[in-house]
């Protein structure tokens, strides 16, 4: 059955019984901060993998890169990775906070890090301001009982009258990975009876030299395959480390 359109916010993960949220507490170096762990579960109850930790066992060259020229810069590549993906999350989550019109909680954040994700956000609002949009899932997780996996949606709804799938990324470029993580979405919006017509990439960089970039994807046949080869990879992994 295909839902209505109708505008909705978010899911309330406290009235979706498969799946749960872990609080994890991490020390940084400047400060303590609180991360929110989904967990998805099936309707009975069977613990599944993320999207993002299936895509986990894929090889990721540029990141190798990457590191090697932290190296060679005489940086620690874990310390700018972690400064990086701390102002990426911060952006995401206030992003996620403009769309659901709720006030966002950036108190475990340092100025210098709100600064930063406040760049990306005014990115965001000036590509908003191009297109009429109207969120009906925003941060919103899903399971797939059929394939059993789950993921969580940056944002589903209408843009320009059209019904689109936006996952929003932060960061230098856009990578393969991201295509098998939108074609497994695409699968999870489809077993919730959603139908997608537009699906795109929002890359929005953390500086003005990362920039921001828009692309939209075609057909992710393919990519699907490429993302269930990746889960029996992962699924035989943990039978092997189980069996040792």
């Amino acid at each position: 059955m295909t839902h209505s359109y109708e505008n909705v916010n978010t899911f309330n993960l406290d009235e979706i019984s498969m799946i749960e949220k872990e609080v994890i507490m991490t020390n940084d170096t400047q400060q303590k901060k609180t991360k929110i762990h989904t967990v998805y579960k099936l309707s009975g109850g069977d613990r599944v993998p993320s999207v993002t930790t299936i895509l986990g066992i894929l090889n990721k060259p540029a990141l190798m890169d990457w590191a090697w020229k932290c190296g060679c810069d005489g940086l620690d590549y874990k310390a700018v990775r972690d400064d990086a993906g701390g102002v990426g999350t911060l952006a995401h989550y206030l992003i996620m906070c403009h769309l659901q019109q709720t006030k966002p909680d950036t108190s475990e954040y340092s100025e210098q890090d709100i600064d930063r994700a406040e760049t990306c956000l005014i990115k965001f609002w000036d590509w908003e301001k191009g297109h009429k949009l109207e969120p009906i899932l925003v941060e919103s997780p899903l399971i797939s009982e059929e394939h059993q996996f789950g993921g969580t949606i940056d944002f589903f709804g209408m843009v320009d009258g059209q019904p689109t799938l936006v996952d929003f990324k932060t960061g230098k470029a856009i990578y393969p990975e991201f295509f098998y993580q939108l074609a497994a979405y695409e699968q999870l919006l489809a077993e919730a009876g959603y139908l997608i017509e537009v699906t795109r990439i929002l890359r929005i960089g953390r500086n003005e030299d990362e920039g921001f970039e828009e692309r939209s994807v075609g057909k992710l046949d393919k990519q699907w395959e490429l993302f269930l080869a990746c889960k029996k990879i992962y699924e035989l992994q943990k039978i092997i480390r189980r069996d040792k």
